[in-house]
């Protein structure tokens, strides 16, 4: 072999070591934080136990024939439903109950959303004491209140009109509406209504084209919290109503319980007539009422 075929030779290739064998995995390895799933679903099943059992009570009585005693509704009778509609008037009480809780709402509303833009976009000397008042105020309770309001309501020969229920129940709710309203705004950017008022907008365009659809998730859940409260709140319907024409649904229940004795398959039947829009309420805006209470606490 020559010099020059022996350049031209290649290098033997180095022999390759045997690889390993990889190990195969025994399972993911939870890390020393992480909770196993027994000890998170067994207290949250415990719990719910624990809350649907009043809820299927409620049910059992309403659901199952008068003098029955048994465990399971069956067989099922709307005799109650019939009995509370029709001979307590529950259908006034219906219509009355929902005519506070959409004008408290409306109201409600209408003025938390002034006096919180207010709040969260002018500056006045007293801003600090008014939000130290709102803030205090959610410290009295209802009951405090009914004396002056009777006085009040008295002399402007509001008493036994729906009228003063609806007041009492706005008065009630702006304290709190009105803070979440206002950190609410406070997490919009000025720079928007800036924006907006470089275009040719006045103040008021401004707000209602560009702030105001970003506060849908502020005003629902605002707006449901004022209508759950007023439809099931109890004492102000108790003080300011006389006429039976004029009651709302929780005094109608308590019409249902006498010294004497108590219906329950009615009373049962009058709960579940109470509790129903409440449920549909949470049940159509959980999902806009969580991002508001949550954007609404937090300071801008």
């Amino acid at each position: 072999m020559t010099v020059k075929e022996a350049t031209a030779a290649p290098a033997p290739a180095p022999e390759r070591l045997p690889e390993a064998p990889r190990p195969h995995p025994a399972g993911r390895q939870r890390s020393w934080d992480e909770v196993p799933r027994w000890q998170i679903y067994l207290p949250l099943s415990v719990y719910l136990v624990f809350t649907l059992i009043p809820f299927y009570w409620i049910l059992l009585f309403a659901l199952r024939p008068s003098g029955s005693t048994s465990l399971v509704p069956w067989p099922m009778t709307g005799e109650h439903f019939g009995k509370v509609w029709n001979e307590r008037s529950f259908g006034t009480y219906f219509q009355n109950s929902l005519l506070v809780g959409l004008a408290t709402l409306v109201m409600t509303t209408i003025v938390a959303l002034a006096g919180g833009y207010a709040l969260a976009r002018f500056d006045f000397r007293v801003k600090r004491v008014f939000m130290l008042a709102l803030l205090c105020s959610q410290f009295v309770p209802g009951a405090l209140l009914l004396v002056p309001l009777f006085e009040i309501f008295a002399e402007l020969r509001m008493i036994n009109s729906l009228g003063s229920v609806i007041i009492a129940e706005t008065v009630f709710q702006l304290p709190l509406s009105m803070i979440l309203i206002s950190n609410f705004i406070k997490n919009v950017p000025y720079s928007l209504e800036e924006a907006a008022w470089v275009d040719g907008c006045n103040r008021f365009t401004a707000f209602r084209i560009v702030v105001l659809p970003l506060l849908r998730p502020g005003l629902i859940a605002v707006g449901s919290f004022a209508f759950v409260h007023s439809w099931n709140h109890f004492l102000f319907a108790l003080m300011f109503l006389n006429n039976p024409d004029k009651q709302t649904i929780p005094v109608g229940l308590n019409t249902l319980m006498s010294a004497d004795s108590v219906d329950l398959g009615a009373l049962a039947a009058g709960g579940i007539v109470a509790a129903v829009p409440v449920v549909l309420v949470f049940a159509f805006i959980q999902k806009w009422l969580i991002t508001g209470f949550s954007a609404g606490a937090v300071k801008g």
